[in-house]
């Protein structure tokens, strides 16, 4: 597929809700399988079944591909980029521990009430939805919020670079849960953690937590 424009043109040209819409209509393609890794994602048929037209769905292939959920090539075009289990174990998992442990322990260390209320809403919404992809938002608005209150504006730079990525694999490990209260109970672990003011036992439940994902 051939494709028109360059990664330099601003993305403002699409109206905000427009191009929100359009990309959470194509983030959850991908994340529930609709659209599966190598699939193409071709500018007119994206524009037949969204009703968008074609030079916004361009734009939204391109920030995809920023966020590393497409992948371009030659002659071929834009492709859905699989999430492969070495991607999780050798390069997400490492890059999350880094950035979350000292954020959760910086939490631990000086919680705002804020913050705890925060978690804590989101640990109640967890336990109660049964949607995947409902439950893998309010997992990153979970972990996002943590980092978010390091105050390390680098270091949540580097989470909303692989969050799109991060995202992908929770949706994608959802269905290996046998026990669907598992993840809430673990972030209220954490949340617990976090109450208790104990930095050292909330790096530990934190590294714990994400090593989880894993998986095999």
């Amino acid at each position: 597929m051939s494709r028109s424009g360059s990664m330099s043109e601003p993305v403002s040209a699409i109206p905000e809700s427009r191009r929100d819409w359009l990309l959470r209509w194509l983030r959850q393609a991908i994340s529930s399988g609709e659209l599966r890794a190598g699939d193409r994602l071709v500018e007119r048929d994206i524009s037949a079944r969204s009703g968008v037209s074609r030079g916004p769905v361009r734009e939204a292939i391109m920030i995809l591909e920023q966020e590393g959920l497409v992948v371009s090539h030659p002659y071929r075009g834009a492709q859905v980029a699989p999430v492969s289990q070495a991607e999780i174990s050798e390069i997400l998992v490492p890059i999350r521990l880094v950035i979350e442990r000292f954020a959760f322990r910086h939490a631990a260390e000086n919680a705002t009430p804020e913050l705890v209320d925060r978690l804590a809403a989101l640990v109640s919404d967890m336990e109660k939805t049964t949607s995947p992809d409902r439950l893998a938002d309010l997992d990153l608005a979970f972990h996002e919020a943590v980092i978010a209150a390091s105050g390390h504006t680098q270091t949540l730079s580097i989470w909303r670079t692989i969050q799109p990525r991060v995202r992908a694999y929770f949706v994608r490990d959802a269905p290996e849960h046998s026990d669907p209260a598992e993840i809430p109970r673990q972030h209220r672990a954490l949340l617990d953690a976090i109450r208790a003011a104990d930095p050292d036992a909330t790096e530990r439940a934190i590294a714990e937590h994400v090593e989880t994902y894993i998986g095999g």
